[in-house]
């Protein structure tokens, strides 16, 4: 059937208009997740992805544009039940697949893998793990979330040795988190004067019974627990400890979370004399309390957020302004150059971590605050103010 005289200015109008809308198309963005989604860590893994999700509705919603072109961002998301190889599969699958510029990832040993070929496959490597090693080894395209652990463990130190005694007992996980962290507490602990009565490490993201573990540590009468993993197998380890007649404190790695570890523990009454990071809840600054409404409107009143969740929402937010800023949605390189200038201009109510921008290393730039537990509360307290 041929196209009549007439009719030629409808199709020369329709191909106009269709022309038009593709000039004005709207380009998908896809931001990866590699991270323990089942398993003893699945909560951890989703709090992550709570916060990645919060942030992408929010910049959806207020609509990006970069170079001129209208950008949605869609977040893939896949479990490596925190084994660092699957991580590296699920990281080149997210690159090969869906084009994502960055990936996500909530453990050290994720992060070590990813960097193996990241520089090569020309992607950005999320890091949220606060193990010093990550910046320390040069790689170009990483981009290190939370302050670095090495920060807490003398006042840590320091306040457990002062409230209990200078008798240690090591419970820390067997991940590669938890070995870092392991590696440097056990030499500032016997630098500041202490003894390690026992080191016994646990699978935390394997197994949900610790008495046998945690009965030869105690066996050695020591004053101090030191334990840490994802929070509810490390508050299994403590309520644990406790049921076996423990009475001294815990020195509480980064990863876990005092409020969370609470709902395993039967409340704060357990974990009297803890020291470890401050819960998001407890954090009375704009940024963090803007988030703390906003997560519970998204998911229940109920839900407490997490640093994992206020953390990853500010740097998805912090990538998206990056790659308007450097103009591309597409290379690694000019949107990792930007991330550090996005946190600077952050708005207060979105910059839920108090992130000041981005070091020469690629580590985040943010003054942490961190708590104890006291009298069955919940104290904030500067990590300065714990040294003196």
């Amino acid at each position: 059937m041929s196209i009549t005289t007439k009719a030629l200015p409808l199709v020369a109008a329709l191909a106009a208009a269709f022309a038009a809308g593709s000039a004005f198309a709207q380009e998908t963005v896809k931001i990866g997740f590699t991270g323990p989604l089942s398993g003893g860590a699945a909560l951890y893994g989703k709090n992550v992805v709570n916060g990645m999700e919060m942030a992408i509705k929010e910049i959806n919603a207020a609509g990006l544009e970069v170079a001129g072109k209208k950008v949605k961002l869609e977040l893939v998301a896949l479990d490596d039940k925190y084994a660092p190889a699957e991580a590296a599969i699920n990281a080149r699958r997210l690159v090969q697949q869906y084009q994502s510029p960055a990936v996500f990832v909530p453990h050290s040993g994720g992060i070590y893998a990813m960097q193996a070929f990241n520089e090569q496959e020309k992607f950005i490597v999320m890091a949220y793990s606060s193990t010093p090693k990550i910046t320390e080894t040069g790689n170009k395209l990483t981009i290190r979330i939370p302050p670095t652990f090495n920060s807490y463990i003398e006042p840590f130190t320091s306040y457990e040795m002062k409230k209990f005694g200078k008798k240690v007992g090591m419970l820390p996980g067997d991940h590669e988190y938890a070995k870092n962290w392991t590696q440097l507490f056990g030499p500032a602990w016997e630098k500041a004067g202490g003894t390690i009565v026992s080191n016994n490490p646990m699978s935390y993201n394997r197994s949900a019974d610790f008495y046998s573990g945690v009965s030869r540590v105690l066996a050695e009468k020591p004053e101090v627990l030191f334990v840490g993993g994802p929070s509810e197998p490390t508050a299994l380890v403590v309520k644990q400890a406790r049921e076996l007649g423990f009475k001294g404190g815990f020195l509480i790695m980064d990863q876990a979370k005092l409020d969370e570890m609470a709902k395993v523990t039967g409340g704060l009454a357990p974990l009297e004399g803890s020291i470890g990071v401050l819960p998001v809840s407890y954090d009375e600054r704009v940024g963090p309390k803007t988030f703390a409404a906003a997560y519970r409107k998204a998911y229940g009143a109920d839900k407490d957020p997490t640093t994992e969740s206020s953390y990853n929402y500010t740097l998805t937010h912090a990538l998206a302004s990056a790659m308007k800023l450097a103009g591309t949605t597409t290379d690694a390189a000019a949107i990792r150059a930007k991330i550090g200038e996005a946190l600077t201009k952050m708005p207060t109510d979105i910059n839920a971590g108090g992130f000041k921008g981005v070091d020469a290393v690629g580590g985040t730039i943010v003054d942490p605050l961190v708590a104890t537990v006291e009298g069955g509360k919940i104290k904030p307290v500067n990590l300065s103010d714990l040294a003196k």
